[in-house]
């Protein structure tokens, strides 16, 4: 039987590349967007509308998904954004704002579908997480804390669901060339005087972070391979670096936190 998956975010990004590789390999594909009709005629899957900071539209969701399915296999949860910006500097209505989408709209769009899947005691849960929810680099304290939210959140819940059949993966990528870094939200509104050589060196060493990013084929390859296996692994780090930094943070902290410490040092 041919797998039917849904990929929230699925108008740009890796969700847009995600979901025109899973067509195309013949699987049904539904994506989800905020604004579908803007992308009408543009993409050959069925995009339908939802919002993760809107509970109504995650409640309805459901209803309308199984109007276009009977079944369901997988659920990528891949939409989200990222705010830039100095822990202290970042007011707090944004902070929350970002775990608002990032972490309550990721756990309530999930719990939306886990009835489903609970009643055909199967399902592949496929999460979009980053390397920063390994390692936390500076700059990106809240965006970070998101992220290290959905792993400590699927990490449990994988034990929940492994009597139903339901496997948990995350994928944590470096950074890659998508539109994530364009879309960022620039959070400082009141500098504080004491960051202001710091802020810049560390916006410069984000800018390159992202400007230098690897090519998002590695992750849509990687979520693929996730969905067809049959037995897939929880953490899923993907990029070219990422042994290294594990490795590093794990074994040699020193050698990692200097690391970290010089690319901000010689940014800017």
């Amino acid at each position: 039987m041919t797998k039917t998956v849904l990929i929230t975010g699925a108008s740009s990004g890796f969700g847009l590349m995600l979901a025109n590789k899973l067509y195309k390999q013949g699987l049904n594909v539904i994506g989800t967007s905020r604004d579908p009709e803007k992308y009408a005629g543009k993409v050959p899957f069925k995009l339908l509308r939802l919002d993760l900071d809107d509970d109504a539209s995650i409640q309805s969701f459901p209803d309308e998904l199984f109007r276009h399915t009977k079944q369901l296999d997988v659920l990528v949860n891949n939409a989200g954004y990222m705010v830039t910006g100095l822990a202290e500097e970042t007011p707090l209505d944004v902070a929350r704002k970002q775990f608002e989408t990032n972490f309550w709209g990721t756990v309530k769009m999930t719990n939306a579908i886990l009835p489903h899947f609970r009643r055909q005691r199967s399902g592949k849960i496929i999460t979009v997480s980053s390397i920063v929810a390994l390692i936390g680099p500076p700059n990106l304290s809240f965006y970070t804390a998101s992220k290290h939210a959905l792993e400590g959140y699927f990490k449990s819940l994988r034990f929940e669901l492994s009597p139903l059949n339901i496997q948990v993966s995350m994928v944590e990528p470096v950074w890659m060339k998508t539109n994530l870094g364009a879309n960022a939200v620039k959070a400082v509104t009141a500098p504080i005087a004491d960051y202001d050589t710091y802020r810049r060196k560390a916006d410069a060493a984000t800018k390159k972070g992202i400007d230098d990013g690897e090519s998002p084929d590695v992750v849509v390859n990687k979520i693929a391979e996730l969905i067809s296996a049959k037995s897939p692994k929880f953490s899923n780090p993907v990029g070219k670096m990422v042994g290294m930094f594990l490795f590093l943070q794990s074994y040699a902290p020193k050698m990692f936190e200097g690391s970290i410490l010089k690319s901000v040092a010689n940014a800017g």
